[in-house]
């Protein structure tokens, strides 16, 4: 007899311990929202670009901006001539965002267009390896 309720006991304190995780499970999902997505994560304030328009339509380059890069990169690489559409210096150039001493950033800086996004998507920039991170407007 002693054996038949410790089982049952058993199973009782299993039951009672899957509910409390499925209690637990629902206010965790019911808090994420209906869309899947983080209710009141910051989402990256980006700076708006100087010009009157941009290259290419803003969500095509924020979604493809490093295969364009990319393939403009490899152009210029095998012709020797810079991109005409898409260049990362006239990218940086409109987008340029200026300090408190009213100079353009570098990529070092927080507030730079590029890392703006990409410090919020854990993303590298490897861009400014190579390439300087501010220029001069002409």
């Amino acid at each position: 007899m002693a054996v038949r309720h410790s089982s049952i006991a058993m199973i009782a304190l299993v039951l009672f311990l899957v509910l409390v995780v499925l209690a637990g499970l629902s206010g965790v999902l019911d808090a994420s929202g209906d869309e899947g997505g983080a209710e009141g994560v910051p989402m990256p304030v980006i700076a708006r670009g100087q010009g009157d328009s941009c290259v290419d339509d803003p969500e095509f380059l924020r979604r493809y901006h490093m295969t364009v890069l990319q393939r403009e990169h490899d152009k210029a690489q095998l012709t020797g001539l810079p991109g005409e559409k898409y260049s990362l210096k006239e990218c940086v150039t409109c987008h340029a965002v200026k300090g408190s001493d009213g100079r353009i950033v570098t990529a070092d800086s927080p507030v730079h267009f590029c890392r703006s996004c990409h410090d919020y998507a854990a993303v590298e920039i490897d861009c400014f390896d190579c390439h300087r991170s501010r220029w001069r407007r002409r």
